[in-house]
């Protein structure tokens, strides 16, 4: 079967987690099926592939390696900052998702490009590095951490700036990135961020002393990953 590059990009807007979570659920079944069905009639039916970014209201999400205890706000807390809290079932610990923060979901069948998650990982973190370097800023891997850091040869000044997390079943893809553009990075000190308590985090906005236009961003992500993927958005 000729693999299927082509992936239809969806912008959600700002969009609350817990729906955002079901519809991802949805179209991640969707696609798992149908490899499904494929492989039991032995046909060939193309898988789809999908990219949605969103921003979220003030939510922290749980991955199923995470610790309870690294959300640092009980019920009141969560009521009194307006945020949300769920236990989800992606890789990782707890995090961090609002508004200014751009998250992506690719919800991707790897059998359209490569089977190997690693390289699915280090490859998301290249998406970030482009874009951070289309903004004259240096973002880099941190050896024994996921995601895309700062400075990461000073441990005093390393700071994160995106975090990723994801799960995969019969290589379909989807959670992903958290890339923080314009967030509002107090939200970070109500948690003990990925379950690293010594670590800064930090944003496009703060690095560059300046709003950043979102949109602009997204057109550079998206720009990266299509180049990187070798993918056909429509």
């Amino acid at each position: 079967m000729k693999a299927n590059k082509k992936v239809q990009f969806i912008d959600w807007g700002i969009k609350d987690y817990q729906d955002a979570w079901d519809k991802q659920e949805q179209i991640f079944k969707s696609i798992v099926d149908l490899k499904q069905q494929n492989r039991d009639a032995n046909e060939n039916t193309p898988t789809p592939n999908y990219l949605i970014f969103t921003e979220h209201p003030h939510v922290y999400t749980l991955g199923k390696s995470g610790k309870p205890e690294n959300l640092l706000l009980d019920e009141n807390g969560l009521k009194t900052n307006h945020a949300r809290f769920y236990k989800i079932n992606r890789g990782g610990d707890i995090t961090y998702h609002g508004p200014g923060q751009i998250v992506g979901y690719p919800i991707l069948d790897m059998d359209n490009f490569f089977t190997d998650i690693h390289l699915y990982l280090r490859t998301l973190e290249e998406v970030i590095i482009r874009t951070m370097a289309d903004y004259d800023l240096k973002g880099e891997r941190y050896e024994g951490y996921t995601g895309v850091w700062l400075d990461v040869k000073d441990e005093s000044r390393a700071r994160k700036i995106c975090a990723l997390g994801v799960r995969a079943s019969r290589w379909v893809t989807m959670h992903g990135f958290a890339f923080n553009v314009n967030a509002n990075l107090d939200y970070f000190n109500y948690i003990v961020p990925c379950g690293i308590d010594d670590k800064a985090v930090t944003s496009l906005e703060k690095e560059l002393g300046k709003r950043l236009d979102l949109q602009e961003v997204k057109e550079r992500l998206k720009f990266h990953m299509t180049d990187l993927f070798g993918m056909e958005l429509i």
